[in-house]
Order: C-alpha cells, then structure tokens, then sequence
C-alpha cells in the first residue's frame, strides 16, 4: 500500500492494520522457521508496508491528531530456533573434520 493511501486511512483504522500487520510477521516469521514459507518476498514488503503505517502513526501523533495514545506494539527479533543451531554446529563440526 502506498503512504499516500495510508495518510488518507484514519489514525485508528492504521493503528489496526499496523497490529494485523505484527501478527502476519508473528505467523510468517515461525512459517519461515518451520520451511513452509513460500518466499521471503512477502515477508519483506508486509515488513515495509507495517515500517509505513507505523511512520505515518507517528506523524499523526506529532500534529496531534490521534484521539488515543494506544501503544503499538513492536516487532520481536527472530532467532534461531534449536534446528537452525544444530545446523550451525553440524557445518562447523564438518570444517573441523575436513582438516
């Protein structure tokens, strides 16, 4: 969506869809981790379309024109899970015998 059309959205509808958008990467963030995700293409423009609604949330709110200052919940880093450590520690595991 472009940030034209989200300036045009009121504050409380974008503040909604910015929630809807952090449980979307939530999901896709463990569908990545698991290897049932389709594509990373996705998963990066939601990111950037959620970086764009919470932009113009806080522009709303520097002229004052949220009604309710609702915190809007941030994104959780990813890690890795215990299949990505192991992965590493296999590969390293592998250099170390080819010595």
């Amino acid at each position: 969506m472009r940030a034209e059309k989200m300036r045009g959205i009121d504050a409380t509808d974008l503040q909604r869809q910015a929630n809807d958008a952090q449980e979307q990467l939530f999901r896709f963030r463990f569908q990545l981790g698991m290897g049932q995700a389709e594509g990373l293409k996705k998963y990066r423009a939601l990111k950037k379309d959620r970086a764009r609604m919470l932009t113009i949330l806080h522009e709303k709110a520097a002229q004052g024109e949220l009604p309710e200052a609702q915190p809007v919940k941030k994104a959780a880093p990813v890690k890795a899970g215990k299949a990505g450590k192991k992965a590493v520690a296999k590969s390293s595991a592998d250099k170390k015998s080819k010595k």
